[in-house]
């Protein structure tokens, strides 16, 4: 048996355990005893046990919310629609809240906050790359930190929402999308203000010199601040 098939066994295990025992230890070796692997092998795939197994979940979540987006046509869509589009096929990934709720729990622990964050950045660092954003300056940073604080938000509505659909959610997600484009339109203002450009010409050049971990050119999408002309 190949390592992922090992993980894939040992995390589908584990979600029988994670309502009741949470993502940690306990589970993990519910889920050895449950599958039958070898201890030492389970380990050697999840070395952080249940932490490991609760960051394998998130990402199958990731996966599966890729594939709903390219199987997607969101060409009529405008922007702003196909952003919650991704963050509704993220939310539609997961077959049991239980299941993020003791994962909320966990990662809000100090020890594995990081953990947490990091997970959360690189779900919406996800969204934006499905999305055709390939910005390589402080764009890229901000739109990624706006989404995990909307992605984030959502979450966590979404988790006590009972309602038909999680209508509810939907409106949420689309009342903090409409919060980040009124930013970006006084983003815009503050552009076009001669007066606010010359004030802020220092601080602009200096952010004029970040760089994304990757290149790419840009795509004029939502989130960019192109400093002084």
């Amino acid at each position: 048996m190949s390592d992922p098939e090992i993980k894939a066994k040992l995390l589908q295990a584990a979600k029988n355990h994670v309502p009741f025992d949470g993502w940690g230890e306990a589970t993990f070796r519910a889920a050895i005893e449950d599958t039958g692997v070898e201890p030492g092998l389970a380990r050697a795939v999840f070395p952080r046990g249940g932490v490991g197994l609760a960051l394998a979940y998130h990402e199958a979540g990731d996966i599966d919310m890729l594939a709903a987006i390219e199987a997607a046509d969101l060409t009529e869509m405008k922007f702003r629609d196909r952003i919650a589009f991704a963050v509704r096929a993220r939310l539609d990934a997961v077959e049991d809240k239980e299941l993020v709720r003791r994962g909320m729990a966990l990662f809000a622990l100090p020890l594995y906050a990081a953990d947490g964050a990091h997970a959360v950045w690189k779900t919406c660092d996800r969204i934006w790359v499905a999305l055709g954003d390939t910005s390589n300056d402080i764009n890229w940073y901000t739109k990624r930190m706006t989404l995990s604080g909307v992605y984030s938000a959502t979450v966590l509505y979404w988790l006590g929402d009972d309602s038909p659909g999680h209508q509810a959610t939907t409106e949420f997600l689309d009342r903090r999308i409409e919060d980040v484009m009124q930013f970006e339109k006084f983003k815009a203002q503050m552009r076009e203000n001669k007066l606010m450009n010359s004030v802020m010409a220092g601080p602009l050049a200096f952010l004029g010199r970040i760089r994304a971990p990757q290149g790419g050119q840009h795509t004029g999408m939502p989130g960019r601040w192109n400093g002084p002309q």
